[in-house]
This record gives C-alpha cells, structure tokens and sequence, in this order.
C-alpha cells in the first residue's frame, strides 16, 4: 500500500525470460502489493521463469494478441484486483523499476492522474543508447502531436507509464488497437479527456535483450500516430465524434 492506495504492477512480456528476473527484483515490495505477468505467447519460457520467481498472477495468451492486446488483459486484471494504480513496467528491464517510488506517489497523493517516464527529459536518450534514427524520429512526432493534439509533452513514446483506478474506469482503451499503436491511441484520450499528465527523467538503455521495433515497423508505427494525431484534432474541433472518446460509465 502507497497512502491507503493498492499498487499493482503489470508487465506485458513477450520473450522476456532473459531479463525478468532481474527487473522483478529491482520492483520495491515496500508500496508494491501485487504484480501481474501477461505473456503474449512467447517462444521462450517468460512464463516458467515467472512462476519460479513467485509472481503470483500469471495470464499466458494462447496466441499473440500483439502489444496493445496485451496492455488490455494487464489493465482488466489489475481492475479485477481492486487496484489504485498501475503500473506498466516492461519485463526486458529497458525501463528501471526504481523510479516506481516517485511516479506511485504523484498519483497516490491526487496530483496527476498519469505519470509518464520521460526517456527525452533531461538529454540522456542518446547517451543510453537510443538509435539516432529513432530520437528524430521521436522529436518530429512529438512536435507534431503536441500541436495537433494541443499538449506539451517532452515524448508520446514512453513504455513506462502510470494510472489512476479512475483513468483506467473511465477511458475506453478496450476498443484500440491491438498493436504498438495502442499507447498513442490511450494518450489521446487521456488528454482529450482532460486528464492532467506528469513527466519524470527515465534513463534509457538499450541493450539486445531489450525489446526493439525494427525500422518497417516503426515507419508503420509514425504513420498510425500521424493518424491518431489527426483524428484527435479532427474531433477536438468538433469536425468528427469518434467511440473511442467516449468514456465509460
């Protein structure tokens, strides 16, 4: 418990065997009271080494469901055990589970209802390693979006990412995309919904075991977020009336 909050930790897995362990034991059981290993049917054995570790909640799918499908079933399972916050943290230990402490007391004491690690803020994702290609390309999309969208974030990018009970029960993420896109499309309708949103400095590493979409993919991935980017403008000047900012409830 965090302040009476129940704090949940959910990690979207997909061939993590390798680094799990080591990013399970940095979490900080001292607020954290639960942790929930989704695998997206991994080749690997992500789910054997969870379980020898003693993550108690482990969901294996029985075929790939993709990215955002696999954010879906860690939210709806977090919600199933009544938490407070969550947190995504992903299991290849790109993101440190050390900075759980500062981003779960933003939301437990009301100051934001999302957190975002930033891996721009502070000028270190070059230096941890972040491919050239894919800071540009990072820097031109967020300018992009932040106009179009009307918000000023330093990235849209971030995996590592923190919500309130109530973002979680009131934005409609159940009907986004099941692929990388899926992140974009939430933030879109946290910020359409008025949600206020934190940044803190994330170092970034990249190493090869740390999970990585090649250059296809992420010309794939910049053209969906062009798209949602538009549709958000679109529907903020009240051109278009999307599902998918409608809340729940």
């Amino acid at each position: 418990m965090i302040l009476g909050k129940k704090l949940v930790i959910v990690l979207p897995a997909y061939n993590a065997e390798l680094t799990l362990e080591k990013t399970y034991n940095e979490i900080p059981f001292d607020i954290v009271d639960e942790v929930i290993l989704v695998d997206d049917n991994s080749k690997d054995k992500t789910v054997e080494k969870g379980q020898s570790i003693g993550i108690k909640h482990i969901i294996k799918h029985d075929i790939n469901k993709g990215y955002g499908g696999n954010q879906k079933t860690c939210y709806n399972k977090a919600m199933e055990l009544n938490a407070d916050i969550v947190i995504m943290l992903h299991p290849d230990y790109q993101y440190t589970p050390k900075l759980i402490h500062s981003m779960a007391y933003l939301i437990a004491h009301e100051l934001y209802h999302v957190v975002l690690g930033s891996r721009i803020l502070g000028l270190g994702a070059l230096k941890g390693g972040m491919p050239y290609y894919k800071y540009v390309f990072n820097r031109m999309l967020t300018l992009t979006q932040n106009t179009l969208v009307k918000q000023k974030l330093s990235e849209y990018h971030t995996g590592y990412r923190a919500f309130s009970k109530e973002v979680l029960t009131k934005i409609n993420y159940e009907i986004n995309d099941d692929d990388f896109i899926f992140d974009n499309e939430m933030l879109s309708q946290i910020i359409y919904a008025k949600y206020d949103i934190a940044e803190i400095t994330c170092p970034t590493k990249y190493f090869p075991e740390a999970s990585s979409i090649n250059f296809k993919r992420s010309s794939k991935y910049g053209l969906g977020v062009l798209r949602v980017s538009f549709m958000h403008f679109l529907q903020r000047m009240g051109l278009v009336k999307l599902k998918m900012y409608e809340l729940k409830g």
